[in-house]
């Protein structure tokens, strides 16, 4: 099978370093989210400076280095749908990031996890097909190995509840099925996205750092599709939760 043919050669015939060009003393951490709304409302709470433009097809994608609490991070919006989601971030990392902390919205699959309320990946279902071009085959790829407890220590001292559990990342949002989402909900996993096992996958691969987490939208687990707030709603409480990266990232750079 195609999915099989995982090959570990680390020289393609194109590469990102082809494309892009390296920037000397790049922050040392990255912040990314999906929501164009919330990347907008902290990009607001800053005093931005352009680093440069991610390109690609669909145009632009500019990167910015933000001050917060005295340490300088690159904070920019990832793009949905893993294939582009890890294609920027290898560019990314050609001009110089290192590690990454990215939070996205899932659905959940569990209705007692509340709208907005924290996961924490533990493990990602590879329902997809980028990993498979960064990693060995398999059903399953363990995710947030380096830093989860260290997360869990932000979330504890700013006063919120957490989950943590393995997701279903798929490619597909319009094929998930009664059926299959039954079938992940039986192989254990809370909740569904579209980038969390390829991201795990490349940034394993490249040897880069790498710490995913979600905030709950729509519910999945209901006889009915339930959006909740995923069309963009309770947005000033987003905003509050992608602060939380922004305080990981100041532990990691402190350590």
């Amino acid at each position: 099978m195609l999915l099989e043919e995982f090959d570990r050669e680390t020289n393609a015939v194109i590469n990102p370093d082809m494309v892009t060009e390296k920037i000397q003393d790049f922050p040392e951490v990255t912040i990314s989210c999906f929501s164009k709304k919330l990347f907008n409302s902290v990009l607001e709470t800053f005093d931005a400076k352009k680093i440069i433009d991610i390109h690609s097809a669909v145009g632009l994608n500019p990167v910015y280095e933000v001050e917060y609490k005295g340490k300088r991070f690159a904070l920019f919006q990832s793009l949905v749908g893993e294939p582009l989601c890890v294609s920027q971030y290898e560019d990314l990392m050609a001009i110089g990031s290192k590690r990454l902390i990215l939070l996205g919205t899932c659905g959940v699959l569990d209705k007692t996890i509340e709208d907005c309320g924290i996961i924490i990946p533990t493990a990602a279902l590879r329902d997809e097909g980028t990993s498979f071009h960064y990693a060995e085959p398999s059903d399953v790829i363990e995710v947030n190995k380096k830093y989860r407890d260290t997360f869990k220590q932000v979330l504890a001292v700013c006063g919120y509840p957490y989950v943590e559990g393995m997701t279903w990342t798929t490619d597909a949002c319009y094929r998930e099925t009664r059926e299959k989402v039954n079938r992940r909900k039986e192989q254990g996993a809370i909740c569904v996205e579209m980038e969390c096992a390829g991201m795990q996958a490349l940034c394993d691969f490249r040897g880069t750092e790498f710490f995913q987490f979600f905030y709950a939208g729509d519910n999945l687990d209901h006889s009915s599709w339930d959006p909740r707030s995923l069309g963009g709603s309770r947005l000033d409480d987003k905003t509050k939760i992608l602060f939380l990266a922004f305080e990981l990232g100041l532990r990691i750079i402190t350590d």
